[in-house]
């Protein structure tokens, strides 16, 4: 038994811990935590702020273990099985978080945010049916609830790629709260990828804007008419209560459309010293330089260092890659069950799976993140170290930080983006149309081709093959060409970090 005085001393560190995390200095107030919640009789106070703030920090695997301990020391707590199954949730663990949602309810939880949190375990589950009644059961619950009103609304139109019926969700709420300005965002982003921009920018401007919603309607129209969006992107910065890298970075692509490369540089520069790793602002930087002609751009656009191509082995228990790709192929086949494409990515006209792939049960699957190992430790140890944003983060280790599945239907493709997560990206072909062994690059992996300048071609082109995994940095711009024919093509990505 825990003696008075050992009592009185958890209660007040774990007291100086909260002051400590309230004022920013986490990582101080984790290093106490750290020093109660390592005994085995560790009072559940401070388990239970130790797990809140290893989740904020983004420590989700030694979150869940710290919320995992306090299921047992609190066994009829109700927010412990909430906070355990979201952290499931947020480690792509969709059948587990499931299972603690429905302990939390089985004690009386009704929570919108429990509700939440099983829909999501649902959807990536592939259980579409459920989760949409559970999306709508958190709605009962609280009727303007912003993440499920997106959530619901994004799940209608990417399993019947119908954006009124969509929208039909959003559009009694909107009207019931003309003035809330993040409803309207949910609205836009929703017409936006449905290709219908214009209706998308009167929609979110349809009632006064925030700072968010001043963001939004940058980005928006970015491509149409960069002079306004600069104007949103400034009004934004006004509103801010400082600088912010998000907004700093929609001025410094509105200045790049404009044709104004010096003065999208001396955002940059300010941006490269606030967040020196941010893949955005890395993208920019590079189209900037290139729009002057400085040398600097062709040390992070190097092509013929960074995007490496490798051929996958055969992973054990099949005889040859082809034998393997079918049984990969049939698994992703089968994940592929939403009808169109999903909003705040870069496919158009096809499909992407929910859940991370990493996280998968099946054999084909599992057996891509075995056999992908060695591509990866051969990429890092082929650019080596050095100065530059790529090399200066190869520290010979990594892990995987996303993983996903697209399959894109004839005329499909993905438009020209990067990776904000990652440090390295690739694209595994699975299975490619006959169109690709064509004249016209259609269903090519293409590079170097900015958004926001139309006019600033690509410059590096890959013909996928069936097996090949492509890797190359995350800043690059990279997207694919349309293709023709009747055939779909199947790959599976992922993005890696640096451990």
């Amino acid at each position: 038994m825990t003696n008075p005085a050992q009592i009185e001393r958890d209660r007040a560190q774990v007291s100086q811990a909260a002051a400590l995390a309230e004022i920013g200095r986490v990582d101080e107030a984790m290093a106490i935590l750290a020093g109660i919640t390592v005994r085995g009789d560790a009072p559940w106070q401070a388990v239970s702020a130790h797990a809140d703030l290893l989740k904020k920090a983004g420590r989700l695997s030694d979150g869940a273990e710290q919320y995992r301990r306090l299921t047992v020391l609190r066994p009829q707590s109700i927010p412990t099985r909430h906070n355990l199954a979201s952290t499931l949730g947020d480690l792509g663990q969709a059948g587990e978080a499931e299972v603690w949602c429905r302990q939390a309810m089985a004690l009386g939880g009704d929570a919108p945010e429990t509700w939440l949190v099983l829909a999501r375990a649902l959807q990536a589950q592939n259980r579409f049916d459920e989760a949409e009644q559970a999306y709508r059961q958190a709605l009962a619950r609280r009727p303007a609830y912003v993440d499920v009103l997106r959530d619901l609304s994004q799940l209608i139109w990417m399993r019947d790629a119908d954006v009124a019926a969509a929208t039909a969700v959003l559009d009694p709420v909107i009207a019931a709260s003309p003035g809330e300005p993040a409803l309207r965002q949910i609205k836009a982003r929703l017409l936006e990828y449905a290709g219908q921009v214009e209706a998308a920018y009167q929609a979110l401007t349809a009632g006064p804007l925030d700072g968010a919603g001043e963001l939004a309607a940058a980005y928006l129209i970015q491509a149409r008419d960069p002079h306004r969006a600069l104007g949103h992107a400034e009004r934004a910065a006004t509103l801010a209560s400082g600088p912010q890298p998000a907004i700093m970075v929609a001025q410094v692509a509105c200045h790049l459309a404009l044709g104004q490369s010096q003065a999208a540089l001396k955002l940059i520069d300010v941006l490269r010293e606030m967040e020196p790793r941010n893949q955005h602002v890395l993208a920019c930087q590079a189209t900037a330089w290139r729009m002057v002609d400085d040398p600097r751009y062709r040390e992070l656009y190097d092509y013929d260092a960074f995007v490496r191509p490798y051929r996958l082995e055969a992973p054990e228990g099949w005889a040859t890659l082809e034998v393997y790709l079918v049984d990969l192929a049939k698994a992703l086949h089968d994940l592929h069950s939403l009808k169109t494409h999903p909003v705040g990515q870069s496919l158009r006209g096809g499909s992407q799976t929910n859940a991370p792939l990493s996280q998968s049960d099946d054999p084909a699957i599992r057996a891509f993140f075995k056999v992908i190992d060695k591509p990866i430790r051969d990429y890092m140890a082929a650019v080596g170290q050095g100065s530059d944003p790529l090399r200066a983060r190869n520290t010979g280790d990594y892990r995987v930080k996303g993983s996903w599945s697209v399959r894109l239907r004839p005329n499909g493709f993905h438009t020209d983006h990067i990776h904000s997560e990652g440090w390295l990206s690739s694209a595994c072909h699975i299975e490619l149309p006959p169109a690709v062994d064509g004249d016209g690059r259609e269903g090519w992996l293409r590079f170097g081709a900015p958004p926001i300048l139309p006019d600033m071609a690509a410059e590096h082109y890959v013909r996928p093959q069936p097996g090949t995994l492509v890797l190359f940095p995350s800043y690059m711009w990279h997207g694919t060409q349309p293709f023709g024919g009747e055939v779909s093509r199947l790959t599976l990505a992922f993005d890696v970090v640096p451990e």
